[in-house]
């Protein structure tokens, strides 16, 4: 072997194993083996992909919260049934009982004064066990209904007798108590179905005919109210957190407080004929949809067509023709009256807006500014 080739055989031997063409270059530096870059299209379908899977991951959760929702509202729906129809029974024994009584005391009176007794109802036909229900009730049974009610089972000191004429001066006192039904504002005046919520151009003289309006006003503002809660309540929780977020549920929240001393005085029937003929005016315009007739009756309701003195409004000693003009409270400005009456009055301007979002006119020119 010549020394050509055994220096070959050591420089070979040095560098070590010798590496593919393909993974060096010309100067012999190893290359990264796969691809060496990524398309942009790649890059883009990934982000999409992302996105996609972001957005099904979001309404997989919304769908689970109003699925968890709607389960709490048919509990609640549920455990409200249950309570009426305890409220129901309880008013239905206590009726009974009622009329027993009144049935003894006129047997009473007529055997007092010598005239023929009268006959047993049914219901005092029954048998001795039912018959001395009405008069007593067991431990367990008492307990059980004083639990119904909502009330202590025991007081200090307190026996079997005393017990039951505590119950039964509940009984007494829940009759007493009107129904209130349900809604954004709870009102002892029945609700109307939306068919006949149709409200008259004009207050009627009788005073049937008023009641029924106030039950048609009360019905209404309350499916206004419900409505905007509703409305409120399908938004994002993103939307929900934010400040006008917050701020619009307080808007809600507010209108719904001030306009119970509205339905109070609907209760009573103890509303200003000036004041109540623009309120039907403007649920009356509003439920045609002519917003702009609404907001107009709203401003003579609010504002007034009495004149506004400006400035210096006497000037020099002698009496001038138009002066008195200035003092004439032809048409009051109602919604400076009161605290009470400004705030309702508001709230009620708050809901002829919502309501102008809800049930959009045909019209673009009635749509208020």
């Amino acid at each position: 072997m010549d020394f050509a080739a055994l220096m070959s055989k050591e420089i070979a031997k040095a560098k070590g194993p010798t590496t593919s063409s393909s993974g060096s270059d010309a100067n012999g530096s190893s290359k990264p083996q796969g691809k060496k870059y990524l398309r942009r299209a790649d890059e883009e379908a990934a982000r999409i992909a992302a996105y996609n899977e972001e957005q099904a991951r979001i309404k997989k959760e919304r769908e689970e919260r109003m699925a968890h929702k709607r389960k709490l509202e048919e509990e609640e729906a549920e455990r409200r049934l249950e309570r009426e129809e305890k409220k129901r029974r309880l008013a239905e024994e206590s009726r009974k009982k009622r009329e027993e009584e009144e049935a003894a005391k006129e047997r009473e009176r007529r055997k007092r004064i010598g005239l023929p007794e009268v006959p047993r109802t049914p219901s005092e036909t029954e048998t001795p066990e039912k018959e001395g229900e009405g008069e007593d009730i067991s431990e367990e049974e008492l307990t059980e209904k004083l639990r119904e009610l909502g009330e202590p089972i025991r007081l200090f000191g307190e026996t079997h007798n005393s017990r039951l004429r505590r119950y039964k001066k509940l009984l007494e006192r829940s009759l007493e108590v009107k129904k209130m039904s349900d809604g954004p504002i709870p009102t002892t005046l029945e609700p109307v179905p939306e068919v006949e919520m149709k409200i008259p151009t004009k207050v009627p003289k009788d005073a049937e005919g008023r009641q029924f309006l106030f039950r048609q006003l009360a019905s209404y503002f309350n499916m206004v109210l419900f409505e905007w809660e509703l409305a409120l309540a399908k938004r994002d929780v993103s939307v929900k957190q934010s400040l006008q977020g917050r701020q619009a549920y307080n808007a809600l929240v507010q209108s719904r407080e001030n306009m119970t001393p509205l339905f109070r005085k609907f209760e009573k029937a103890d509303v200003d004929n000036s004041v109540l003929e623009h309120i039907v005016e403007i649920v009356h315009k509003a439920q045609q949809r002519k917003y702009m007739d609404a907001g107009n009756a709203y401003l003579r309701l609010s504002i007034g067509k009495s004149a506004w003195p400006i400035g210096v409004t006497m000037v020099g000693i002698h009496e001038r023709s138009a002066r008195e003009k200035l003092h004439q409270g032809d048409q009051q400005a109602h919604i400076l009256s009161d605290e009470i009456t400004r705030k309702y009055l508001q709230s009620i301007k708050r809901c002829l807006s919502f309501a102008q979002t809800r049930w959009p006119p045909e019209d673009q020119l009635q749509i208020m500014g």
